[in-house]
């Protein structure tokens, strides 16, 4: 009876924690995300060694993108404030992918089961998206601020400079570059 009590005492606590799934606790220091989450960090080197991209810049995306939220999405929008009118955009997951670009990763690269709301997925996708970015428009796979540029605003925006008019956007990608020399840094002392 007691044994029962503790494994089901055990399964609720599992469950209403998120499995592990949820942000880590502190998104500011990637030893303590390593540590926290060992499976994203084995997901990255991963799709390090199949895409070239680097641990850091995949942080520093993810954490632009979703702070690190599976299930992520746009914004509401709203007439006359009060009524709803759908999202923002198809946006979803860790990756915050619109269902077209989605779509286009599972044909090229991704397969059929791959799912936005999987880090793995997630990473991937990323992964091969930065690969296309460098592809097609020469970013290094290691420039963060025009990598997050040209995730931003896509490949044909990037190339036609849509990005050069949107102000807030270039501070946002100042902030994704800060951040991914930050966790880089950090990576070098946590191992």
């Amino acid at each position: 009876m007691k044994k029962t009590f503790l494994l089901i005492t055990a399964l609720i606590l599992v469950s209403c924690s998120g499995g592990g799934k949820g942000p880590p606790r502190n998104l500011d220091n990637a030893c303590s995300m390593k540590s926290q989450r060992p499976g994203w960090f084995k997901a990255m080197d991963k799709a390090e060694r199949k895409w070239g991209i680097p641990t850091p810049i995949f942080l520093a995306a993810i954490y632009q993108e979703s702070r690190f939220k599976p299930d992520a999405r746009t914004p509401n929008r709203y007439a006359l404030g009060v009524i709803p009118m759908g999202r923002q955009s198809s946006a979803y997951g860790y990756s915050q992918a619109l269902d077209a670009t989605w779509a286009e990763y599972k044909r090229d690269a991704g397969g059929f089961g791959a799912k936005r709301n999987n880090f793995e997925d997630s990473i991937d996708f990323m992964g091969w998206y930065m690969d296309k970015s460098e592809r097609r428009n020469g970013i290094s796979k290691y420039d963060m601020y025009n990598q997050y540029l040209a995730y931003h605003d896509g490949h044909t925006g990037y190339a036609r400079g849509t990005y050069r008019k949107k102000a807030w956007l270039l501070r946002v990608a100042n902030d994704a570059e800060a951040r991914a020399i930050m966790y880089q840094g950090q990576l070098r002392t946590c191992g």
